[in-house]
This record gives structure tokens, sequence and C-alpha cells, in this order.
């Protein structure tokens, strides 16, 4: 083969390529676009296009009908309609069932579907759910023996070139306006395990392929360059919700800028709705002065009574002996019980309540004393007796453990 016909296959090869590359373009992005080359600039365009993509999903293998399209999107104008059902299908979002003459049902792409979901999921972070994607997808991959050098070479330039203009995004909006950054506040979320998972994967590259030094400095570089345009954002966007961290709260520079911008009427709005107190009545300076003197004074506090010269001794430590509380409790026990083994409380106690009240310290101390045995032991129950001492009694026994 000679060497035209060579560089013309190589050629053909690299068109082929490419209109396949750019097949899944249209296909991913066919609900963005207002025709085949703008994207559109009004919502509801992307609200007939979701509509029609979940109609199809609920179809199943049968596709819709162009009638049956034009009904699921009702809600919307004709014209509306007819110029998303032809940039779809001109995208190659929504196609024929069966390629022949005067089809009548349509299917959708599943390319097409993952696109929007795609764009709906960066819409509500900016891009971290799919950082956190790419980074997990990455180290699988560096994880697979099959595995190659060069594949990872490429997985690490891509991410680094992500790092380095997410870096870029990132310090513009720290030098740009407040309102701006709190807009894109929901991209600094997640940083520090970004940071984490990226360094993770960083070092697993370099350990496998160490031939790939200068690649992963590349890339070393990168993830710190993010890091600090992030905690750079970061700090501003926090020092401007003030010190109740509250970011819905509007910052000094939107109210100066509007003070400044704004006309008579503008400002007037603003204060419409508000209720003032009224003004206070006048009063003369010297009757201030003069109710501010015969008013009531704060009752000073009373001092502390004064503390004796005499140094304090403290408790007492004549607190009696042990051995002897002990014997004493012994010796009372044993006259309540007069050889018995157990004894009704009731029989025990004195006629006259000092010497019950007395008796029934006694007879509870033998009880919680560790080294004596008795015990108190209390049935259910309580028997009102009038006129006797105690009046209430419960029932209870006193006996030997």
């Amino acid at each position: 083969m000679s060497p035209t016909t060579d560089d013309e296959a190589a050629s053909l090869d690299d068109v082929l390529v490419g209109e396949a590359v750019l097949g899944v373009y249209r296909q991913m992005f066919a609900a963005l676009a207002r025709d085949s080359g703008a994207v559109v600039d009004d919502p509801e365009l992307v609200d007939v296009a979701e509509t029609l993509l979940a109609a199809f999903a609920d179809a199943g293998e049968e596709g819709l009908s162009r009638e049956q399209m034009r009904y699921v999107c009702r809600a919307y104008p004709s014209e509306v309609f007819e110029n998303r059902l032809r940039v779809l299908k001109g995208l190659g979002a929504v196609r024929e069932v069966f390629p022949k003459p005067n089809q009548l049902r349509y299917r959708a792409s599943f390319t097409s579907v993952v696109g929007l979901m795609f764009v709906r999921r960066m819409m509500l972070d900016g891009g971290q759910s799919e950082m956190h994607r790419l980074l997990a997808l990455e180290q699988l991959n560096v994880a697979d023996p099959r595995m190659t050098a060069e594949q990872a070479r490429d997985g690490a330039d891509g991410l680094a070139r992500a790092f380095r203009l997410w870096s870029v995004e990132l310090l513009t909006l720290t030098n740009g306006t407040i309102e701006e950054l709190r807009e894109q506040a929901p991209k600094l979320w997640g940083t520090e395990e970004i940071l984490v998972r990226a360094e993770r994967l960083h070092g697993a590259i370099l350990r496998r392929w160490p031939q790939l030094d200068r690649t992963c400095t590349d890339l070393r570089a990168a993830i710190y360059a993010y890091g600090d345009a992030s905690r750079r954002a970061a700090a501003r966007l926090s020092d401007s919700a003030g010190t109740t961290r509250n970011l819905t709260l509007l910052p000094p520079e939107t109210w100066r800028t509007f003070t400044r911008t704004a006309s008579r009427e503008e400002l007037a709005a603003v204060l419409d709705g508000f209720v003032f107190d009224a003004p206070a009545p006048w009063h003369e300076p010297a009757a201030v002065v003069t109710a501010v003197e015969d008013g009531p004074r704060a009752t000073p506090p009373r001092p502390a009574p004064p503390r004796p010269s005499v140094p304090d001794a403290g408790l007492s430590r004549d607190t009696g002996s042990d051995d002897a509380a002990a014997e004493r409790l012994r010796a009372v026990a044993e006259e309540a019980l007069r050889g018995r083994d157990r004894a009704a409380v009731a029989d025990v106690l004195g006629a006259d309540w000092a010497s019950a009240r007395r008796t029934l310290a006694d007879l509870s101390a033998a009880h919680l004393h560790p080294e004596l045995p008795y015990r108190l032991v209390w049935e259910d129950g309580l028997d009102a007796r009038p006129g006797g001492v105690p009046a209430w009694l419960s029932p209870g026994w006193f006996e030997r453990a």
C-alpha cells in the first residue's frame, strides 16, 4: 500500500473516531440544546426534554408515537414542543424504533438521560459529587492489575488538569464579588475529603509506577494549589458571614452598593411594611437630672458577718469506739430477741413514742452494721392503730441472720 493510501486510511479512522465522540456528546447534551449549534436560554425548553425522556422511560420497549409525545407535553405550546422534538431527533436523543420510511414510533437514547442526570448533579454542588466519583473510579483503576502505566498517566494528567482549573476558578471567585462567591459556595463543600482522596490516589500511583514521578509531581502540585485556593475562598466566605455564620444574610457590601445605586423610590420601598415607635415626648434636661437623682438606689449587698479571731479547732475527734458501738447494738438486739431467732417489731417497741423511736433507731443501726448478724424484714401493708404507739405501723420482723 502506498504512503498516500496509508495517510488517507489514518485520516479516515480519525474522522470516524471523532464522529463517534461527537455523537456521544450530541446525545448527552441534546436536552440542553436550543438547536444544533446553540445552548438553550429558556429553562422551559429543558423541562420539555426532561418530560419527554421520563415518558419514554415509562413506555418501555414499544416507545412512543408522535401523538403520545404531544399528549405528554400538552402543557407546553405546540411550537415549543415541535422545536424540541426536532432538536432531539437531529442530535440523536430521540430516534426511530426501526430505521425505515414512515416510522411512527420512537425511542429515547440512554445517553441523553444520563447526561441530563449529570447536569442536574452539577447544578446541585458545582461538580463536587462528580469529583468524588472520579477519584473513587481512578482508585479502583489503579488497584486493577490490568491497568497499564500509560492509562495511569492519562488519568493523573486529567485529574491534574481538573484541579488546576478548579483552583483558578476558586481564586477568581475569591478576588471577585462576595455575591458570586456565595452563589458558588457549594464548590467549597467537602474540600478536606477531596484532598485526602486525591493524595491517597497520588501515593498509590507513585508506589505502583515509580517511573511516573514527574506526572505525580504535577498532580501533587495541582492538589496543593486547589487546597490553598479553597481555604482562601472559605476564609473570605466565613468573614463575610460575620459572627452569625449565616450565609443567607446579605453582606454589608450588597447593602452599600444598593444604597449608592438605588433611587429614592427604591430606598423608600425597603421600609414598606415596617412600623416604627412614636418619638418620645420632650423632657427638660433639669427634669431628667432630678428624676435620676431621686430614683431608687440599688440595695448594696449585705456584708458578711465578722469571723472570730480564735482559730476553729474543727470537729471533735472523740466520736466513740466502733467496738463499743457494736457491743451496745448487740446488747440491744439480744434484749429485743430474748433468746429467740425472730421477734415482731411491734412487740419490741416501747409504750411511748420516745422509747419506741430510740429502739427502732438502734435496731436499724444493728441491721446496717456490717459485722452484726441481725436484720430487719418489712412486709407490705400499713396498720392503723388509733391511740396506739406508734399510731401507724408496718408489719415487720427483727431476726438473727
